[in-house]
């Protein structure tokens, strides 16, 4: 559950991403078979998971706890 937690953001980005990629493909994608990325729901769908995880990972804060040192 901690998992989750700390990740929320970046699970977030995934699910957006993914359902994004989804409709990008839907929409706009490639019928001829020739593009790598929107050819296919699937190939569309995960590359849109992962640059949506990326993206809003970049905005998640770091949660380490910081020592201080001691003289």
């Amino acid at each position: 559950m901690t998992f989750i937690r700390r990740n929320a953001l970046a699970l977030a980005g995934i699910v957006l991403g993914a359902v994004a990629g989804f409709f990008y493909w839907q929409q706009i994608g490639c019928l001829s078979g020739t593009c790598a990325i929107t050819s296919s729901p699937v190939n569309s769908t995960l590359y849109g998971a992962l640059m949506g995880g990326l993206l809003l990972h970049m905005f998640q804060k770091d949660t380490k706890e910081t020592t201080r040192k001691i003289p």
